[in-house]
């Protein structure tokens, strides 16, 4: 029963020393960071000192790690010989708890009782020894005056906070965690501190299993220290990351919901909502807090302004508009109104992007819409991302790439904009003169805001659009040069990106050195990014025929169903999504190929019970894979789970 228990005490008898006092969880971090720097430190000297003189020092500096592997391995007659001989040397807590628990082990509870008392009288106000005679009635039988001397240690326990520590921790040596958390409990009475020891019981509740109670202990800590914010929510992020059915999730929600609504004036439990439901990736409900929050706090809207932000960057349009019409109806802050109003124009043609629509005579009144608000507030660098938004729409929607030249040239000339402004007005103009077929105005433009923004990620995405126009154009190696730098880029999508195409390349110009397919494939990239679909597909269909079993051929099906969909030809798309899982469920677009094939059985195809099954395999399938999250919340809304 106490053969592993040894192995914690080297950690624990640090809580000992008074020196070493706790004030709070990450001073608690930062002291084990030290104490194994100094460890690892001191292996390094040791392993310097005994290459040198090899022998004594050896035996000298393993004692304690022989004495330890004895106790470990059960063989507690050797255990007693090296810890008997270390405790009368040096009677430090490493030393008396090993010794201890060996005599415990050979029950020989005389001679154990004779050294806990020993020590006892040495610190007779450490309570810890009053812990081990209490264990040692219990290991004898006599449970009841075993149990008699905890509860005598509880109640003659003092509002010190390091006899509160050593008492828990000796109760926890004993594994009597029930007198540990009745420990902490009563050293908060006594500190008079209602937050005292929060951490530590969160942590003893979360081992137990004890949710609302971790829950609880973790809001207690943040009502008294709001400071505390990132290390709960981290360490909550740990907790509910390791939450297969989404138990977890579903009881952490359901009792903050609670809390809110038994506290409707406490803004940390709406804070925590709010947090757990970006996490959890449920943009509608966020929504709800923030304008909880919002309104019953008086606050500016910014909060919202950046949660609709959010909501954009993950595709959750609905949710976007719905936050941008809210601060546009609340009309407390002009400049949040006017931002709102130019983000949900751009927010709704973004939206109509993702639904792969066909309406010319919805584009032309957004195409109005957007002119509008240009008159209306002017062309300057507030107007930017208007602008930006506008001019795509134009060149690659409505085929008017002059005048959407015109309106970013306009844009760059615009006096004392922003040269990050500047650089995202030539992006958009590159892409378009690319588009248009002036690849060399295109890698001009890219190069000047590369140059510009070196080591940003301006200058990063530059420099990628610049690889890629490249890798259109068939000179791979130029571009894979370019595209393994980036891979280590900060940006994280610039740099995925920059993986993906390296690998693209990479796979299909290593095994020989015909480049011809990939050349096939990178031009019909183009034709696809500058609208050409059915020639882009004749390409495709080319590669099919000609190299039926080049590695190519996942990409090949991939990018037929990427433009079968922006077609809405979506039982096309359907068939190549298909043919990847069925013949490529190894390769690195599987997982994408059953995320797509997913998302158009449950918005195009109208088949949910399809669309489930597939969100399901993804989790057993593809564990692994960045589409988990959203798999599992699209799984369980499919599912009909009840929502709290």
């Amino acid at each position: 029963m106490m053969s592993d228990v040894g192995c914690c005490f080297s950690i624990k008898s640090e809580i000992a020393n008074p020196k070493s006092e706790i004030r709070n969880p990450k001073s608690q971090i930062i002291n084990s960071l030290c104490m194994n720097l100094k460890a690892f430190l001191l292996l390094l000297i040791t392993g310097l000192l005994i290459a040198a003189c090899p022998g004594k020092l050896w035996a000298q500096q393993t004692d304690e790690q022989l004495g330890a592997q004895y106790f470990n391995n059960r063989e507690f007659d050797k255990a007693l010989l090296t810890f008997e001989t270390l405790f009368n040397r040096n009677p430090s807590q490493f030393n008396y708890m090993y010794y201890i628990n060996t005599l415990f082990e050979l029950k020989e509870y005389d001679k154990a009782e004779k050294v806990i008392k020993k020590q006892q009288k040495i610190t007779p106000e450490d309570p810890r020894f009053q812990v081990d005679i209490g264990y040692l009635n219990i290991m004898q039988g006599d449970i009841a005056k075993g149990r008699k001397l905890y509860e005598n240690c509880l109640k003659n326990l003092q509002p010190d906070k390091m006899q509160i520590y050593n008492l828990t921790y000796a109760f926890s040596n004993r594994r009597e965690t029930d007198y540990m958390i009745r420990t902490y409990l009563r050293g908060r009475e006594l500190l008079k501190d209602p937050a005292a020891f929060a951490f530590e019981l969160a942590y003893t509740y979360e081992t137990l299993g004890s949710t609302e109670l971790m829950i609880d202990e973790y809001l207690n800590l943040l009502a008294a220290t709001p400071q505390q914010m990132s290390m709960v929510q981290n360490r909550l992020q740990a907790w509910l990351s390791d939450d297969v059915d989404n138990s977890k999730n579903d009881v952490y929600r359901s009792i903050l919901l609670k809390k809110t609504q038994e506290n409707p004036d406490q803004i940390l439990y709406n804070e925590m909502l709010l947090w757990h439901s970006i996490q959890q990736k449920d943009f509608p409900f966020a929504l709800v807090q923030a304008k909880a929050l919002d309104r019953r706090y008086g606050e500016t809207g910014q909060r919202i302004f950046d949660l609709a932000a959010l909501c954009v960057s993950n595709e959750n349009f609905d949710a976007a508009i719905d936050g941008y019409k809210y601060l546009i109806k609340k009309n407390t802050n002009k400049e949040l109104v006017m931002r709102s109003r130019i983000e949900l124009i751009n927010t709704e043609f973004s939206q109509y992007k993702s639904l792969y629509l066909h309406d010319n005579a919805r584009l032309l009144g957004m195409k109005q819409e957007y002119t509008s608000l240009l008159d209306e507030l002017g062309k300057t660098s507030f107007t930017i991302p208007l602008i930006l938004n506008l001019s795509h729409l134009q060149a690659f929607y409505l085929g008017e790439s002059e005048q959407a030249i015109d309106l970013l040239l306009q844009a760059i000339a615009i006096p004392n904009v922003p040269l990050q402004d500047q650089a995202a007005c030539k992006l958009e103009l590159a892409d378009i003169y690319l588009f248009s077929g002036d690849q060399w105005e295109a890698t001009l433009l890219y190069s000047q805001v590369e140059k510009t923004f070196k080591n940003e990620p301006l200058g990063h995405e530059a420099k990628f659009r610049n690889a890629k126009l490249s890798f259109y154009i068939g000179e791979f190696d130029w571009a894979k040069g370019q595209l393994d730098i980036l891979k280590a880029a900060t940006s994280k999508l610039i740099a995925n990106d920059a993986l993906e195409l390296s690998l693209l390349i990479s796979d299909n110009i290593e095994e020989d050195s015909l480049t011809v397919p990939l050349a096939m494939y990178a031009k019909a990239d183009l034709l696809e990014f500058r609208n050409l679909d059915n020639d882009a597909l004749a390409v495709l269909d080319s590669i099919i025929t000609l190299y039926p079993m080049h590695a190519i051929m996942d990409n090949v099906l991939f990018k037929k169903a990427e433009i079968n969909s922006k077609n809405g030809k979506f039982d096309s798309a359907a068939v190549y999504y298909n043919r990847i899982i069925e013949k490529y469920p190894n390769d690195l677009l599987a997982d994408d190929a059953m995320f797509n094939l997913a998302g158009l059985y449950e918005n195009q195809l109208n088949d949910k019970n399809k669309a489930r099954q597939l969100y399901e395999k993804i989790l057993t399938q593809y564990p692994g894979s960045l589409y988990v999250v959203d798999a599992r919340k699209r799984f369980r809304i499919l599912r009909n789970d009840p929502v709290n």
